[in-house]
């Protein structure tokens, strides 16, 4: 199996176009070929491209920014001394001075299948950018690591933010090159896109399904560590949503939930007797953390591990951001009065007077649903199913894979 990165570096005809042209990337820490050479210094070593420019993402390209909302400035890179423009700082969206430091832009970025992921909201800006100025796209396609499966409510009209780019649900199942051709198609851009395509991907191998198994994981972000926070994370993210922690400050960030005043077993108790239908092809464990930083610092917390790996995981079954969901309901009933939301008073993703778990769910369906004490679970499948099969049709005619 080749990414699009290791094929444009073998192939010198996939590279014939740029001859000429001023190259930027897009890229991030695991934008890396295959024996670990980060992508910037094997382009920058070809004798064929001219590599003039250089782009981070959130969390910079160089992943040092730990959390959320933390920017980082634009840097000269050491080595190559080029600028290294940020688009997770003073701007999100690229300015005309950066645009100009470039023809063709490669976007090499590992990307975890989830719309909350903002590095897909950079890769629309991007799109959106080099349609006004009239640069050229190229994405060297990675694989997704939580594979094709979809889930989540559709994003409504309105609710369009940083972690919300577009109309589709939380899973999407895309890959960076595909949702590529999806923005293009909805938004009715115009401009020079190319897909430098992976060779031998196959998303419906087991175990992997979608992350090859001789492929080395390295964190696209500081808290994507492994290949089941990107399963669980369509699920997990929603926890920056409410008070209780999602993992960080722990060895296992967005692959749990923990409270101080919470009762795990109680609740894997209540989430089971209320849809066990949901928990089908994973096991939640109930265990103990104590975070060294962020929510709950410092403090013994009761938490819920949600396992998709091993001889129990089905990948297909597997249901993430209802398993998660269903916890928030069953916190609910347990706990009456939990203080479960996040208050308008924090500013998720530059947002102001809303709430973080409706900024991240693309609308308050699924706040209302858990507030709601005589709301079932086939009440929100009644809700997301059909958003789901409107997606899987939508989506078919980008697929590439």
């Amino acid at each position: 199996m080749k990414n699009g990165i290791d094929r444009l570096l073998s192939d010198p005809s996939l590279r014939r176009d740029l001859a000429g042209k001023r190259v930027a990337l897009l890229a991030h820490p695991a934008s890396v070929t295959e024996d670990l050479t980060h992508s910037l210094d094997a382009l920058a070593s070809l004798d064929d491209i001219n590599v003039t420019a250089a782009f981070g993402p959130q969390h910079g390209m160089r992943g040092d920014k730990q959390d959320n909302m933390m920017e980082t400035e634009d840097f000269t890179d050491p080595v190559h001394q080029i600028p290294v423009f940020s688009l997770y700082g003073e701007v999100r969206r690229p300015t005309g001075q950066m645009m100009g430091t470039f023809d063709t832009i490669l976007i090499d970025m590992q990307d975890v299948g989830c719309r909350i992921y903002t590095f897909i909201t950079t890769l629309l800006y991007m799109l959106e950018a080099a349609a006004e100025h009239g640069k050229s796209v190229w994405v060297l396609d990675r694989p997704n690591p939580a594979g094709r499966p979809v889930e989540g409510m559709t994003l409504r009209s309105g609710w369009e933010s940083f972690v919300g780019a577009g109309p589709m649900p939380m899973r999407h199942g895309l890959t960076l090159g595909e949702m590529g051709n999806w923005f293009i198609g909805h938004f009715g851009l115009d401009l020079d896109y190319r897909i430098i395509e992976m060779e031998g991907w196959d998303p419906e191998s087991a175990p992997g399904y979608g992350w090859p198994q001789d492929r080395i994981w390295i964190n696209p972000s500081p808290n994507a560590p492994n290949v089941t926070m990107a399963r669980a994370y369509a699920g997990t993210v929603m926890l920056e949503g409410a008070t209780l922690s999602e993992g960080r400050g722990t060895t296992r960030p967005l692959e749990l939930f923990a409270a101080p005043d919470v009762d795990a077993r109680a609740v894997i108790a209540e989430m089971q007797a209320l849809a066990p239908q949901w928990l089908t092809g994973t096991i939640l464990r109930e265990c103990w953390i104590e975070p060294t930083f962020h929510k709950h610092q410092g403090k013994l917390c009761h938490a819920v591990q949600i396992h998709c790996e091993g001889p129990h995981y089905d990948h297909g079954a597997f249901k993430p951001w209802r398993i998660q969901a269903l916890a928030f309901k069953a916190i609910r009933r347990l706990y009456p009065d939990y203080p479960l939301w996040r208050g308008k008073d924090f500013k998720y993703e530059y947002t102001n007077d809303v709430l973080a778990i409706d900024v991240i769910n693309g609308s308050d369906a699924l706040r209302l649903w858990v507030d709601d004490t005589n709301a079932t679970p086939d009440d929100l499948d009644a809700i997301t199913l059909p958003d789901e099969q409107e997606w899987l049709t939508e989506r078919e005619r980008y697929l590439i894979y």
